[in-house]
């Protein structure tokens, strides 16, 4: 009974470690050594909230959607430029020759004239629609380039809370096939035990055997698994491949009454930057649109210059020199540019139109599906529970059976499967629950509400 003890108790341990039940820092499993800093130095603790927050800082997407946003900034600035004044200082010395005829009759002959000037020389487009309209659509898309790096951020959110969660899950898995080793373990003595005493046969023993060997065989596989997703999760953090990993738990509630309701489509379309990205591109491709219309307007300017002319550089001898003028530009005709401009940017805005449409569709679909999920995935724990318990009785009642000579171990054997098989289905049932609340706070909008939802 003791030993029957010991297991159950590891069970519920693992069991914990997959559903996320909050562990205090120092503290370690039952039955081990509680990791510290000493035993483990190389060890990276990390919960849920500073994995999200290591995202923020450190992963590659998340880096690169800030210079996204940096770039739009930029091209934001370089259009502006278009319509501020330009000033610039032109300096120059030239030396020409060129043929002179004195008159009819007269000599000819050619001379040589050297120039210089130093000028200050302004230009400034007073009226020019186009020019402006593009620069706020520019400025339009640093709004789309800064719900991009939302968007991005969010996605590797989702990426980086389900990595943990799966990791939890593995090392919990690991942990129930420890278990199922013990068990196993446990069986070879009880069959050794009865074949000495004429009780039980060799083939008992064999398949004691044969259980043991594929237990192990388990834990060999499972050994990569958690590697594997150990790895993942270090490269979504951009962490150091060789630290090892201690995953504080984390556990959401599992209540029915704390899964969110699907609330209004509106409320989700406020919060998800994907649609604001779409309707803010939307607008952007309207000023466009506009743009291409104001290309038939005229533009107007204004320009001069003013400096410094004579023969040669610095020779004291010239004069102020001056230019000032107004100009005006209308477009007669272009080749047809701007009505393909015209075309194209309606083209662009239907299209937008349609991703938009198609998009509100989506996330109604969405929120109407995470909800069932998570209300699903909650109920199949309480029946995964209950499995549970029936094969912790089934083993229980096959292990007497076995004992007092009545029966094989065959019965065992598919007993201890069959617990085996259960706890490893509540394990996965609280792992499915957990990321089906996480994709209902995605599609709600924000990942990170999951840390208040617990």
């Amino acid at each position: 009974m003791l030993t029957e003890w010991r297991h159950t108790w590891v069970v519920i341990v693992a069991i914990s470690l997959a559903s996320g039940l909050q562990a205090q820092d120092g503290q370690g499993l039952p039955g081990q050594n509680a990791p510290d800093e000493n035993s483990n130095p190389n060890a990276i603790r990390l919960t849920m909230a500073e994995t999200m927050n290591i995202v923020e800082e450190s992963n590659l997407n998340v880096l690169l959607s800030r210079e996204v946003v940096t770039q739009a900034i930029e091209a934001a600035n370089r259009s502006r430029s278009s319509i501020l004044p330009r000033v610039d200082i032109t300096v120059r010395q030239t030396r020409s020759k060129f043929a002179i005829q004195m008159g009819e009759s007269g000599p000819s002959g050619s001379t040589t004239i050297n120039q210089f000037t130093a000028k200050l020389v302004g230009n400034y487009t007073i009226i020019d629609p186009t020019t402006r309209a593009l620069y706020e659509s520019a400025k339009r898309g640093i709004t789309v380039a800064e719900f991009e790096r939302e968007l991005a951020l969010q996605t590797v959110l989702d990426a980086a809370a389900q990595v943990y969660y799966t990791h939890l899950r593995n090392l919990a898995r690991m942990i129930l096939i420890e278990s199922n080793i013990d068990r196993a373990t446990v069986l070879l003595d009880l069959a050794r035990t009865q074949v000495e005493a004429g009780v039980a046969t060799q083939i008992d023993l064999t398949r004691a055997q044969a259980q043991v060997a594929t237990e192990e065989q388990d834990r060999l596989q499972q050994e990569t698994v958690v590697v594997e997703s150990g790895l993942i999760l270090k490269q979504i953090l951009n962490l150091d491949p060789s630290r090892n990993l201690m995953l504080m738990t984390f556990r959401m509630d599992e209540d029915s009454s704390s899964i969110p309701a699907a609330g209004s489509p509106e409320e989700a379309y406020a919060n998800r930057s994907d649609y604001q990205q779409a309707t803010e591109q939307l607008e952007q491709n309207k000023l466009e649109k506009r743009a291409s219309n104001w290309q038939r307007f005229p533009t107007l300017s204004i320009f001069g210059d003013y400096g410094y002319g004579s023969f040669d550089a610095f020779d004291l001898e010239g004069e102020d020199t001056w230019l000032v003028g107004i100009g005006l530009n209308m477009p007669i005709f272009d080749g047809f540019q701007i009505e393909s401009n015209k075309r194209l940017a309606d083209s662009r805005i239907r299209a937008q139109e349609y991703r938009i449409k198609d998009l509100q569709n989506q996330i109604r679909s969405e929120l109407e599906y995470s909800v069932q999920d998570a209300r699903s995935r909650l109920a199949q724990i309480a029946v995964a529970e209950k499995n549970k318990n029936l094969s912790d009785e089934e083993l229980h009642l096959a292990r007497i059976r076995f004992e007092q000579g009545v029966a094989d171990n065959r019965e065992v054997i598919d007993a201890q499967n069959a617990v085996a098989q259960t706890n490893d289905n509540l394990v996965q049932a609280i792992y499915l629950y957990n990321l089906a609340r996480l994709e209902l706070a995605r599609v709600r909008g924000e990942v990170r509400s999951i840390l208040r939802e617990r």
